[in-house]
């Protein structure tokens, strides 16, 4: 272990990805597709291969500043590993470019589930399967980079709770013994998380196949629904066997990505408050609960028929594909209930898929595979506006709720003020340029949100017509590639690999 953790991250990580390559080899191989699992197999050896060579060539490698480095890997995971993840994927998949097999696994291994494949038949199980692999291991890896190497330089939505500097590492994050030293750290806290991240996986595989579901699709909607990459290998939630029961757990395994207290046993800052009252499952219950009931009594708003507004099971169809997908896309998974038209119609004229772009936006919890501004930076936003509406009607009003509170709702509510302004840019900055592209506005603000959000699905059902990633132009492609990895790794964390340690202090 101690020899493992001295190698480079991405030397890792590249022997990672050729082992994965063994399973969708594997099961070619006992589905009788010998083609797929021949492309898979060379592919895994040649990379494992290569892999010893760079991890020989780079053994006594040792960086000045090794937080530093990791932060640098964590970025070049999503340059590098795309690439090599699309080898096999290309080999495989007959009449297509390397450019959609990157993109493909680009949008996988950052969980945005955007595919350029609009038909699941073209592609057999085995490379289904890769997909969802690839999209699971990437939620992995996003909660291990996360808690490992983001949160104790306050980034990804921990500086708005630290109270430190960004790109910095707070007080009492930083641990004195040799346990702190930073590829150690990945590896204890990959240790840690993969039995919970796996375990619960395994279980909801389970609890989708006793409700009737096939093996390959219930495999890849339960790491689908753990990752938030929203990939399988159906259109949509419809064609699945398993229905509404199916549906009912998902939706549970949904609130996974509402808050990193659901996963991690240890935290870097210490936290006091029951699960309950938890800044980012309070404000996903208020998500879920108003808007689904917006939509649900907007039905009367309207004229409608005497008999259609005493339909009740109607109305608890409409009402469960509400509350679905708006849990769906607030965790930026991206799955649509088979209930959501029915949900549309029966809010009747005005009802639209934009409501979903919004949830995008919101997205998760901190430190979760979800996407997105965040829920906690959202609610220190809305907590100082609270307070500061307060302040209007008694000048000298002091806010209570302890020094947590305050400073959520102070440096807080700033550095999350600051990075809503850096995130409106990225959508501003990625619209320009897919206008560029030949895109008009409306696709061009719905595949920029669904790129940087994580939400691949939503160009979908974002706009009154479905849009499709396979008809873009190359341009538009690198485009939202580009868009993808500012989206998961978030502008915050880019600034602060690229800003000089000088002017950090």
């Amino acid at each position: 272990m101690r020899r493992l953790s001295e190698l480079p991250l991405l030397v890792i990580l590249l022997a990672l990805a050729a082992l994965a390559m063994l399973l969708p080899a594997g099961h070619a191989m006992v589905s009788a597709d010998y083609r797929v699992a021949r492309s898979f197999f060379y592919a895994s050896l040649l990379i494992l291969f290569l892999t010893a060579m760079i991890a020989i060539a780079t053994a006594n490698h040792r960086p000045r500043n090794l937080a530093r480095s990791q932060l640098a890997a964590v970025v070049l995971a999503y340059v590098v590993l795309p690439p090599v993840l699309a080898v096999p994927f290309h080999d495989a998949v007959q009449n297509t470019t390397f450019m959609n097999a990157w993109f493909e696994m680009l949008s996988c291994f950052t969980t945005t589930g955007a595919t350029v494949y609009d038909e699941p038949s073209r592609l057999p199980a085995s490379l289904h399967l890769w997909r969802a692999l690839v999209g699971w291991l990437g939620g992995f890896f996003v909660l291990v980079s996360a808690i490992a190497v983001l949160a104790p330089q306050n980034l990804g939505g921990f500086e708005v709770i630290s109270g430190g500097s960004v790109g910095r590492a707070a007080p009492g994050t930083q641990q004195i013994s040799r346990i702190a030293d930073p590829s150690e750290r990945i590896i204890r806290h990959a240790m840690e998380l993969f039995p919970i991240y796996g375990g619960l996986t395994l279980l909801l595989w389970i609890l989708l196949l006793t409700a009737g579901e096939t093996g390959i699709v219930a495999l890849s909607n339960a790491m689908a629904t753990l990752s938030t990459s929203g990939i399988s290998p159906q259109r949509d939630l419809s064609e699945a066997v398993s229905g509404r029961t199916g549906e009912l757990m998902i939706f549970l395994f949904f609130f996974f990505a509402i808050s990193r207290r659901t996963l991690f046993t240890r935290l870097p800052t210490r936290v006091d408050l029951p699960l309950w009252r938890d800044p980012e499952v309070r404000m996903a219950l208020v998500c879920i609960a108003i808007l689904p009931l917006f939509q649900f009594l907007q039905h009367w708003t309207g004229r409608f028929e005497e008999d259609q507004a005493r339909d009740l099971v109607r109305a608890l169809r409409a009402l469960w594909g509400s509350l679905f997908t708006t849990l769906s896309f607030l965790t930026t998974t991206g799955f649509v209930s088979e209930d959501w038209q029915a949900a549309r119609l029966w809010a009747g004229p005005g009802s639209s898929g934009l409501i979903l772009v919004g949830l995008a936006l919101i997205g998760g919890g901190v430190a979760t595979a979800a996407g997105g501004v965040k829920l906690l930076r959202v609610y220190a936003l809305f907590k100082h506006g609270q307070h500061e509406l307060d302040r209007m009607i008694l000048p000298h009003v002091v806010g209570g709720e302890g020094p947590v509170a305050r400073r959520l709702r102070g440096e807080g509510a700033y550095v999350a003020w600051i990075f809503f302004m850096l995130f409106a840019v990225s959508i501003a900055a990625t619209m320009a340029l897919l206008t560029m592209t030949g895109l008009e506005f409306e696709p061009a603000m719905i595949f920029t949100v669904a790129a940087l959000s994580t939400t691949g699905p939503l160009a979908q059902v974002g706009s009154d017509a479905p849009l499709s990633y396979a008809m873009l132009d190359p341009g538009a492609k690198i485009v939202l590639a580009a868009a993808m990895v500012v989206g998961r790794l978030e502008t915050l964390a880019i600034l602060a690999l690229l800003i000089p340690d000088s002017w950090r202090r």
